[in-house]
C-alpha cells in the first residue's frame, strides 16, 4: 500500500510518500480502505517531537488519527462490522506508528462507527478528533439544555463544531474570533465577539450575570479570563494550556469511544452538525496540508483524500 512516512521527529519536508506490506488485521480490528484522511494540528506537533514526553513513538511513523473509509477486511471474532461497512473514527492507538495516511490502515473496532449517511468522506475524515473533543468539552463541564457556554476560537475546526453541538443540545453559545469570521459563527447560531485585548468586557456587555461554562480551544494564557467569567471557577475546559489543571480548569486529552461518535454521525444525519473542509488535498500532498495547518488561518478543516 501507498503510505506518507515519518522516520524521525522533524518538518513537514521530512515526509515521504512510500509502498508498506499491507497490514495485520487482529482479533477485535477491521481493516479499513481509507477514502480521506483528517489532518490535525497534533500530527504535526507530534512529528515535531512536542508530545515526546507522554508518547511512545516507534519508527517509521505513518501519521494520521482521523479516517473514513471502507471496512475492506475483518479480524477473528469480530462482528461489529461487515466487509463492505462504510465507517469514521479516531484511530488513536497504545502508541504512535500506523496511523490514517494510508491507504489501508487496520485499527480495533473501539475506535469506529458507522459513517454518517449525510456527509462525504471527505467531510467525516475531518470529524472524529475535533468533534469528540468538542463534545467531551461539552459533558467535561455538564453543560445542560438552557445554559451559557463562551467558546473561545470558535470559528476554528474544533470550535466550530463545539458550537453546532452547543446550540444542538440547546445552550445559548458566545463565541470569539476575528471579525472577519463573526457572519460564520452568526451562521451557525453563536453571538460573536472580538478576541483581544477587551474580550472580556465585551463579554460581560452579552452576559452581565456571568457565563455557566468557557471553553478554550486555542490557548494564549486565557483560561484565567475565562474564570472570570463563568459562575463556578472550575467549570473551564482548556485543550491547548497543559496548565489549566494547576488553575484550577479541567484540562482534556480524548480518547475513541464508539459511543460519542455514533452520537456525531447522528447529529449530522438530522441535520445539526456539518463539517467545512476548507482544503481537500491528495494524499501526496500532505506536507502542504501540515504547513496550511500550522499557519493556523484555517476556517473549518483540512483533509487528505486517498
Amino acid at each position: 500500500m501507498k503510505a506518507i512516512t515519518y522516520t524521525a521527529y522533524g518538518t513537514p519536508a521530512s515526509l515521504q510518500l512510500v509502498d508498506l506490506p499491507r497490514p495485520e488485521v487482529g482479533p477485535g480490528e477491521v481493516l479499513v480502505r481509507v477514502k480521506a484522511a483528517g489532518v490535525n494540528p497534533v500530527d504535526w506537533k507530534l512529528a515535531a517531537g512536542y508530545l515526546d514526553p507522554i508518547l511512545e513513538v516507534r519508527y517509521p511513523v505513518i501519521p494520521g488519527w482521523d479516517v473514513a473509509g471502507v471496512v475492506e477486511a475483518v479480524g477473528e471474532d469480530t462482528f461489529d462490522h461487515a466487509v463492505g461497512d462504510e465507517v469514521y473514527g479516531y484511530v488513536r492507538k497504545e502508541w504512535v506508528e500506523l496511523g490514517t495516511y494510508a491507504e489501508l490502515v487496520s485499527t480495533p473496532v473501539r475506535t469506529l462507527a458507522r459513517k454518517p449517511r449525510e456527509l462525504s468522506f471527505e467531510q467525516a475524515a475531518g470529524l472524529p478528533l475535533a468533534g469528540l473533543t468538542a463534545y467531551r468539552s461539552l459533558t467535561r463541564v455538564g453543560l445542560r439544555a438552557g445554559e451559557s457556554v463562551v467558546i473561545h476560537s470558535a470559528a476554528g475546526g474544533t470550535g466550530s463544531f463545539g458550537v453546532q453541538i452547543a446550540v444542538a443540545l440547546g445552550l445559548r453559545v458566545i463565541g470569539t474570533a476575528g471579525a472577519h469570521n463573526h457572519d460564520y459563527l452568526r451562521s451557525l447560531g453563536a453571538e460573536p465577539v472580538l478576541y483581544g485585548e477587551g474580550m472580556a468586557d465585551r463579554i460581560r456587555a452579552l452576559a452581565p450575570e456571568g457565563v455557566d461554562a468557557a471553553l478554550d480551544f486555542y490557548g494564549d494564557n486565557v483560561v484565567e479570563t475565562l474564570q472570570s467569567l463563568v459562575k463556578e471557577r472550575h467549570r473551564v475546559v482548556s485543550i491547548a494550556d497543559h496548565n489549566a489543571a494547576a488553575k484550577g480548569a479541567h484540562q482534556l486529552w480524548v480518547r475513541p469511544d464508539t459511543a460519542d461518535l455514533t452520537f456525531l454521525a447522528e447529529l449530522a444525519d438530522a441535520g445539526k452538525l456539518t463539517v467545512n473542509v476548507e482544503h481537500a488535498l491528495p494524499l501526496a500532498e500532505a506536507a502542504k496540508a501540515w504547513e496550511l495547518s500550522a499557519a493556523g488561518r484555517t476556517r473549518g478543516k483540512i483533509v487528505l483524500t486517498v
